[in-house]
């Protein structure tokens, strides 16, 4: 085995991830032969209880001294191939990526191993979001800022009519979705859950923090639902892509079905009705009853609108 590979090797790889648990431990003065043992027993095979203290204690490793400090003045860290390195580029190089405020640092020698201008998507909308917009990138960071602090923002946008309003929120999360390609702000205003798209964001200042009361009262009520999933058309793929924002868990039952769990706010319901009935006969709800009642009677409501023309 070359030398090069024996950090990323699954045996080397653990010894030196566990060994380096310890060291940072000695390298602050709380490693005791008890808290050695049990980092061993936690993060180690079975057998490495035999193998690790002893090596450490005998200075075979020279690593560890007889107080349980260390002579390293640094502590350990796991390098990084070529490969690894491009992959992270790869990702922080993505517009979405950028909103975070992501730092380059270490990456400038290596290229990604490929950009997004090399995708064409013909699952997505052609009109998300202008993620490189400098304002944007202002409104988002602002938003993150806002929910990490539980502050309060005032927001001026323009609405679905093409009104301008302007409103105070509490800022609960931002959501992605890949099928819209588009953020938005899930947030409290008055008694009320709100979503704002931020693109549609013209400008958003800080307010003061909301007290904990609010925060903790505001959690939306939830709602679930349990569908039968025919794998025909990419039908698995497109369901992902469009429940991506959502919770939610996947059970095959054989090569071509499977049973989906979906989370989503209540009032969410008849979004979640319109990209149900998208799939047709490929995604049928088996529960609960109230969600099959909507999907009735929205089909009803298109049938009669069909009759009418």
């Amino acid at each position: 085995m070359k030398s090069s590979d024996i950090f990323f090797n699954e045996i080397y790889g653990t010894y030196f991830n566990v060994v380096s648990s310890i060291l940072q431990q000695a390298q602050t003065g709380e490693l005791t032969v008890e808290k050695l043992n049990l980092i061993v027993q936690e993060q180690a095979f079975g057998d490495s209880y035999l193998t690790i203290p002893k090596s450490l204690g005998d200075c075979e490793w020279p690593l560890l001294q007889n107080d349980m400090t260390t002579p390293l003045k640094h502590a350990p860290a796991m390098p990084l191939t070529t490969l690894q390195r491009r992959w992270l580029k790869t990702l922080l190089s993505d517009k979405r990526m950028q909103l975070f405020d992501v730092d380059f640092t270490g990456l400038e020698d290596v290229e990604p191993l490929f950009t997004q201008e090399q995708f064409v998507y013909f699952d997505r909308y052609s009109d998300g979001d202008a993620y490189d917009n400098p304002q944007y990138k202002k409104h988002f960071r602002l938003l993150l800022q806002a929910i990490k602090e539980k502050r309060k923002v005032e927001i001026s946008f323009i609405n679905n009519k093409n009104d301008s309003v302007r409103k105070r929120y509490l800022p609960m999360q931002i959501e992605y979705s890949a099928k819209d390609d588009k953020f938005r702000l899930k947030a409290v205003c008055g008694s009320s859950q709100q979503y704002v798209n931020v693109a549609r964001i013209k400008d958003c200042c800080l307010l003061e923090t909301a007290n904990a009361e609010i925060c903790e009262q505001k959690a939306p009520e939830r709602c679930k639902l349990t569908a039968l999933l025919t794998d025909e058309r990419n039908a698995l793929e497109r369901a992902m892509l469009h429940f991506s924002h959502l919770e939610k868990t996947t059970e095959r039952l054989d090569e071509k079905h499977y049973k989906l769990h979906l989370t989503y706010d209540k009032s969410d319901a008849i979004e979640m009705v319109i990209r149900v009935l998208s799939f047709g006969p490929l995604l049928q709800v088996q529960e609960p009853a109230s969600f099959i009642e909507l999907l009735h009677k929205r089909l009803q409501k298109q049938l009669a609108l069909q009759a009418d023309k």
